[in-house]
């Protein structure tokens, strides 16, 4: 281990790591001990990665239109090892330290440049003030109970100029899922119960990368349709995924069969294709926002322009 990873290490909080009680900022909405052991339940039977190999494949692009180099690199709350290997392989990063919620699986990073794995907290960075050059996460800030809250803290441990990057499931994530749970639930149940995780929404994230102190934020969406045979086969892949309801609030008994089997068929009567496979809906938002610095570019003050807007316009027109 080289001198910069050891200066890293040396700025961690050893108060903020996994196992050490702490007192959140914010109402906690998901049990995240049952997070970590599904997660691990994932990797050790092979996890459903189909996701994170597209959302992988998208930073590698995202990245290569830049020109700035990072020397040191943070894998944030990422959900599988993925942006650490896109970070450790690219040749604008020297060191790279992933933070998770759970362990790499063991040999995942053979034949690839080293980075340094720490287990911590999803809701707090246990990283000293601007430690980082880049901080990524894929896939996993949807699953920390202060979001705002982590937003403020990326801030914290980045570098003036430095990049925060990554993605994470949008509202209109598993929309159809969760009409016909609702319905189903209606129908054999008489009531509903909170089965499916909250989402941010696209309009809602620029803002809160302002609010964070981020500069120059930038967001936009990706829309993935999976299909599948059957409602089983998706909730097969979410357990995969170790993305089953993480919710405190959840109802702890397995789903009713009944209930499941009027889900299954809800699901077919309202969102197959002719061929009978349905859809399974995953909106993927990625942001992006820099540490403010005093080389970026700013806006012009009120009042500077040489020109109206009404004299531009009908200049354009003329033309």
């Amino acid at each position: 281990m080289n001198k910069s990873f050891d200066l890293i290490l040396q700025s961690v909080d050893k108060r903020r790591m996994t196992n050490t009680p702490h007192t959140p900022s914010a109402p906690a909405l998901f049990d995240q001990k049952t997070i970590r052991l599904r997660l691990q339940r994932a990797m050790r039977h092979g996890p459903a990665d189909f996701l994170l190999a597209r959302v992988a494949d998208d930073l590698v692009d995202r990245l290569a239109v830049l020109t700035k180099r990072f020397p040191d690199a943070l894998d944030w709350a990422s959900c599988g090892p993925h942006g650490a290997e896109v970070l450790a392989t690219s040749d604008r990063v020297d060191q790279v330290v992933r933070a998770s919620f759970v362990a790499d699986p063991a040999g995942f990073a053979a034949g690839f440049s080293p980075w340094h794995s720490v287990v911590a907290d999803g809701g707090l960075l246990p990283f000293g003030q601007q430690t980082f050059d880049l901080a990524a996460s894929l896939l996993g800030l949807q699953i920390v109970d202060d979001l705002p809250g982590a937003l403020v803290q990326l801030r914290r441990v980045l570098r003036p100029d430095g990049l925060l990057i990554g993605c994470l499931l949008g509202g209109e994530t598993l929309t159809e899922l969760r009409q016909v749970m609702a319905a189903a639930e209606i129908d054999c149940e008489g009531g509903l119960s909170p089965r499916v995780a909250p989402f941010v929404d696209l309009r809602d994230m620029g803002g809160l990368l302002q609010r964070a102190g981020f500069a120059l934020p930038v967001t936009d969406s990706d829309q993935v349709t999976v299909r599948y045979k059957d409602i089983f086969g998706l909730i097969a892949d979410l357990r995969a995924m170790g993305a089953t309801n993480p919710l405190l609030a959840r109802q702890r008994q397995p789903m009713n069969k009944t209930t499941l089997l009027r889900a299954s068929e809800l699901y077919q009567q309202r969102f197959s294709d002719p061929d009978g496979r349905i859809r399974a809906s995953f909106e993927i938002i990625w942001f992006s926002g820099w540490v403010p610095h005093e080389s970026q570019q700013k806006p012009l003050k009120p009042g500077s322009a040489q020109m109206r807007l009404a004299d531009a316009l009908k200049q354009a027109q003329e033309i």
